[in-house]
């Protein structure tokens, strides 16, 4: 069963595509005018020039809304396109769940000339306040192992990989794992962290960590800790987007 037809019921409740997020992936795919949605979801972040959307979970394709580009229900690892068959090949968030990152990233290879991944630094995952004081470790370490790193994803483009920060704003509209940094109550919230796979995966057993939060949240604990992050308009907690000739 794919991991989203377990967690993705409630997913376009709380992951809505970022404004500001999309304009960064637009200016990557730059005037690509055919594309490939690789792990597509629910078509967050689907540029127009979609011509085929690649999504294994049918509960992810059955939340697309109407208008978006048609979907197959299909892994990175068996792209359904002929060779040269794009300009680009698209992967939003979605890389630290495929079976074999490097199957995937040659199917990408093998059917378009570009590649555009958002993905997420794991060496930045203690930077953010959520992994570094509340979060057990072994959570920690187990989203750090699942994430390949940004050393990796750039081996797998090839030649001319280009790396590029993606600050979070502070009132995201994709409820993603870093949304939240400037809103910490949201993270009380058992429907946010269902669409957060790292989160969803743990469940319940996380509780404590939120228990704790919510108890720093109502002291006025957390406001003293990070009095400093209320005063930004956005933080890079590690989000990247990596590009380049497939």
């Amino acid at each position: 069963m794919a991991v989203y037809d377990r967690i993705g019921v409630t997913y376009t409740t709380t992951r809505n595509p970022d404004p500001r997020i999309d304009a960064a992936i637009g200016r990557a795919l730059g005037a690509a005018r055919s594309v490939v949605n690789v792990g597509a979801g629910a078509g967050s972040y689907e540029p127009a020039a979609t011509v085929l959307a690649v999504e294994p979970s049918a509960v992810m394709i059955a939340q697309r809304r109407a208008g978006l580009a048609p979907a197959v229900q299909a892994t990175a690892e068996a792209i359904p396109l002929a060779d040269g068959a794009v300009d680009a090949a698209l992967a939003v968030l979605t890389i630290h769940h495929w079976p074999s990152l490097e199957r995937g990233f040659a199917e990408m290879r093998r059917v378009a000339r570009r590649i555009v991944i958002l993905t997420w630094d794991p060496s930045m995952a203690r930077s953010f306040w959520l992994s570094a004081e509340y979060l057990p470790d072994h959570a920690v370490e187990w989203d750090v192992a699942r994430c390949p790193t940004l050393a990796t994803v750039t081996g797998l483009i090839g030649p001319g990989a280009e790396v590029t920060p993606v600050p979070v704003p502070h009132d995201c509209s994709d409820g993603f794992f870093g949304a939240f940094w400037r809103r910490p109550e949201a993270y009380l919230d058992p429907v946010v962290r269902a669409g957060i796979s790292n989160l969803a995966h743990f469940g319940d057993e996380l509780d404590p960590a939120f228990d704790r939060l919510a108890a720093d949240l109502e002291s006025g604990e957390w406001r003293r800790r990070h009095a400093g992050l209320l005063e930004l308009e956005e933080l890079d907690i590690g989000y990247r987007i990596v590009a380049g000739p497939a």
